[in-house]
């Protein structure tokens, strides 16, 4: 029988898939912390987690009979790969199980920041009625939208803008021209080029030695004067002191972030009727959360032969 540590918030759909099948003793412990993790992991040989959970060497070393770990996320930038690696244990994750939900969430922080939504909530809540100031306030149709990775996110964002008429280019150097021919894509050559034809910017990339800081200072002053940002990925990709002291110099009309470096933020934000701010819920819908439990049990039951 395999050890299975559920320590995340998973539907418990896997924990009665897995005590269905035979092969698995299930123990359900969700943690939040590192040393949590580490403290209970013990003689697990199957762990599941999500994008909270700090998969390091430290947590590794505590756990010496692990085989595999689950993850019901799309990213694994909280997994330390070089030490999974040394010691042998398999990865799975989800890519694109969120997709839909972060993409619609984006397209929501499109729209709030183009009508100013949040500024409007205020002012009827302080007895204002500001229904003659139209000037600010744009519809999408026609806007430029840039878009950093055409992933699985990206790529379900570029399709629901073109729904609403927007001129959509993404940037994406790990795609060959045939991939955003197929994914009916207009191409940027350079992030530059992207950035000095985007009034909206939204970010869909994995956190990598690469993408981390991919969108600084420097970035932020190619884009046009009243350019709208978006980061609905890893808190990491954005400079985000930078994106704030862009927002408060009114270089950028408005800021949406799901995400944050670190995670949760230490707080000191503006109060800005400009600025968005979510806890990194892109992903976190009934939708998803049902559909999770019973698809990683899919994975580790095809890992394990079944």
């Amino acid at each position: 029988m395999k050890r299975l540590l559920i320590a995340a918030d998973i539907d418990r759909s896997l924990d009665a898939r897995a005590e269905a099948d035979g092969r698995f003793v299930v123990t359900r412990n969700p943690v939040r912390t590192e040393d949590e993790l580490a403290r209970i992991v013990g003689d697990a040989q199957v762990l599941v987690t999500r994008a909270y959970n700090k998969v390091s060497r430290r947590v590794l070393d505590a756990a010496p009979n692990l085989e595999l770990i689950a993850q019901g996320t799309s990213g694994i930038d909280n997994i330390d790969a070089d030490a999974v690696r040394e010691r042998g244990i398999r990865v799975l994750h989800m890519p694109g199980v969120n997709a839909d939900a972060v993409a619609e969430l984006v397209l929501g922080f499109m729209i709030s920041l183009t009508r100013t939504v949040p500024c409007y909530t205020r002012e009827v809540v302080r007895g204002a009625w500001p229904r003659e100031d139209c000037a600010t306030r744009h519809e999408l149709h026609h806007h430029r939208l840039g878009i950093v990775g055409l992933g699985n996110v990206g790529l379900r964002v570029a399709r629901l803008a073109r729904v609403f008429g927007m001129d959509v280019r993404a940037f994406d150097p790990y795609l060959s021209d045939a991939d955003f021919v197929e994914r009916n894509a207009a191409r940027a050559a350079t992030l530059d080029e992207l950035l000095a034809s985007s009034d909206i910017l939204t970010l869909h990339v994995p956190l990598s030695p690469e993408t981390r800081r991919i969108v600084g200072a420097r970035e932020l002053a190619r884009l046009p004067r009243g350019a709208y940002v978006i980061n609905a990925s890893r808190g990491e990709v954005l400079d985000q002191r930078a994106a704030l002291d862009a927002l408060a110099a009114n270089a950028l009309a408005g800021l949406a972030l799901d995400v944050f470096d670190p995670e949760p933020p230490e707080g000191g934000f503006p109060d800005d009727p400009r600025l968005i701010l979510t806890p990194h819920v892109g992903g976190c819908t009934f939708e998803v959360k049902s559909d999770v439990g019973g698809r990683l049990f899919k994975k580790i039951a095809a890992f394990y032969g079944s």
